[in-house]
């Protein structure tokens, strides 16, 4: 699978998430996420009403990854915010 992110999540990611993740080694999960999007230890669901075409998946216990699948091929997955579960939903 392959991964872009978006500026939204960049600025997320430094803002709220930089140390958290790496202190805690979840880095790994992105890398899970890459083989295997689906992966039941990672989580992932989809939202429903106005967040329909978003999807999410667990990195820590308590940070969440928000994305999209981009439709066509190769279809690709856009990382559009990261946080503590009350920041991104």
């Amino acid at each position: 699978m392959e991964v872009a992110f978006s500026d939204s999540f960049r600025r997320a990611f430094r803002k709220r998430i930089y140390q958290t993740v790496f202190e805690q080694g979840s880095w790994s999960r992105l890398d899970l996420f890459v083989e295997d999007p689906f992966d039941n230890r990672l989580k992932t669901h989809r939202f429903f009403g106005k967040l329909k075409d978003l999807w999410s998946f667990t990195v820590a216990p308590d940070v969440r990854v928000v994305f999209y699948f981009t439709k066509g091929k190769p279809r690709k997955a856009v990382f559009v915010d990261i946080g503590k579960h009350d920041e991104v939903y």
